[in-house]
């Protein structure tokens, strides 16, 4: 059973959530006299770079409900903050860093057939599928990836756009899109057979390589060119160490395979956030302990084939359900304001609901992706805090957001308008912070 445990702010902090002004005062301290607060209170680092104020905005979240402001006494539980992993806490992404190792080691297992690691498979990618890496291997044994340059890039290409090579959709039928999306469900289908310890030391190794490369290396996987980098936030590693020693239950939440999460997150040089505080796609084992194609549940989701995974509303059913003990359907509503997390921080539009439903600040890294920008541009309860990335920042997007047309991921799949909670459209944003 996974840790879970019920939040509750009290009346007052919840009280001072809602009268408070919708721009955030510069100063961090909250008591008359900040230098005082400054020499008990966990502070921010002056040494690390945050755009603008940004530091002083969450070190006012930090002050107002850790152990200086409403969470003083040990009879109270503790105020939560929760990021998402992938270029949140660091730079680029540890799937497909885990992916490449795998697949010039020779890691991934042949299927007995492609379309079953995938109920969303079509025809045209199991035939894609079937035809590069070939029948010759027995199933269950290693596909020879790491020579195989057409086998690699026809899985890579798979999980990286939803496509086959050839341009075809690898995946097909009836989803909701704001609580899956089939290619990042396949991550973890993609190592059925192997144990969990097996892919943490995969992404262990991969972890080691990513890190030691130069900011700015790229690698080869088939012929795709992909990052070939990865480095912690020393921000975030700090914004997390803060939280923690303020008070805090600090939790990671993505989209990608927990134990390969679980490798980045713990352990040394991570940013120490255990097991139990990890939450991502949870695969089912089977009595051998080998991973399978099926995922536990959310909400009222019961044990399936990557239909509840942590994305877009996704992220806070699991937050719900693991944090805060919300059981059935009710796991994929909005909580009152003392059953929600009072810091988030995300990156895209995976992270919007979650990082959205944070009571105290909703911070976002600028990756220019619509749905989460017009949220935090829009700023509409003043609590958005927009940081460009630390490493390698965007350009200024030239054109603004679509907010009032197409930013919105529906779940079919369409596009349409961001909508406040009150109904009215987000106007379009302009690209400010960069």
């Amino acid at each position: 059973m996974r840790n879970r445990h019920a939040l509750a702010l009290t009346l007052a902090a919840a009280a001072t959530l809602v009268a408070a002004p919708a721009s955030l005062p510069a100063a961090a301290a909250t008591t008359a006299n900040p230098a005082a607060a400054k020499a008990h209170c966990p502070q921010l680092s002056e040494k690390l770079a945050w755009y603008g104020d940004n530091r002083d905005h969450l070190q006012q979240v930090i002050d107002e409900r850790g152990r200086c402001g409403s969470h003083r006494g040990h009879d109270q539980q503790r105020p939560v903050a929760a990021f998402d992993w992938d270029n949140t806490v660091v730079k680029n992404d540890i799937t497909d860093a885990t992916i490449a190792w795998s697949l010039r080691h020779d890691k991934i297992l042949r299927p007995a057939s492609w379309k079953s690691t995938s109920k969303w498979m079509t025809d045209a990618a199991d035939k894609a599928l079937t035809k590069a890496c070939g029948t010759k291997v027995p199933v269950g044994k290693p596909l020879p990836t790491s020579t195989d340059t057409d086998c690699a890039d026809e899985i890579f290409e798979v999980r990286e756009d939803g496509r086959t090579m050839s341009g075809a959709a690898a995946f097909a039928g009836k989803w909701d899109h704001r609580h899956t999306v089939p290619q990042y469900a396949w991550v973890p289908q993609l190592f059925a057979g192997h144990t969990v310890p097996e892919l943490r030391s995969y992404a262990a190794k991969a972890r080691g390589q990513v890190l030691a490369a130069p900011i700015g290396a790229t690698q080869t996987v088939g012929t795709h060119e992909i990052p070939g980098y990865a480095r912690y936030y020393e921000q975030q590693r700090d914004l997390i160490r803060t939280l923690k020693k303020a008070g805090f239950d600090v939790y990671i939440v993505s989209a990608g395979s927990e134990p390969v999460t679980e490798v980045w997150a713990g352990g040394k040089g991570g940013v120490g956030i255990d097991r139990k505080h990890t939450i991502a796609i949870r695969s089912v084992l089977d009595r051998k302990g080998r991973i399978t194609t099926s995922n536990q549940g959310c909400g009222d989701v019961p044990v399936n084939k990557g239909e509840a995974i942590p994305y877009i509303d996704g992220k806070r059913c699991w937050i719900n359900q693991e944090i805060y003990g919300v059981k059935g359907k009710s796991a994929w509503d909005k909580q009152d304001a003392s059953h929600r997390i009072a810091l988030g921080g995300g990156d895209a539009d995976t992270d919007v609901t979650f990082v959205g439903d944070a009571t105290g600040a909703h911070l976002v890294l600028n990756r220019n992706k619509d749905e989460v920008m017009c949220r935090a541009y829009d700023d509409a309860d003043g609590r958005w805090v927009v940081n460009p990335m630390f490493i390698e920042p965007l350009k200024q997007k030239p054109d603004p957001y679509p907010c009032s047309t197409t930013a919105y991921n529906e779940p079919d799949g369409s596009r349409g308008p961001v909508l406040r909670d009150d109904g009215s459209v987000v106007a379009d944003q302009a690209d400010a912070v960069y």
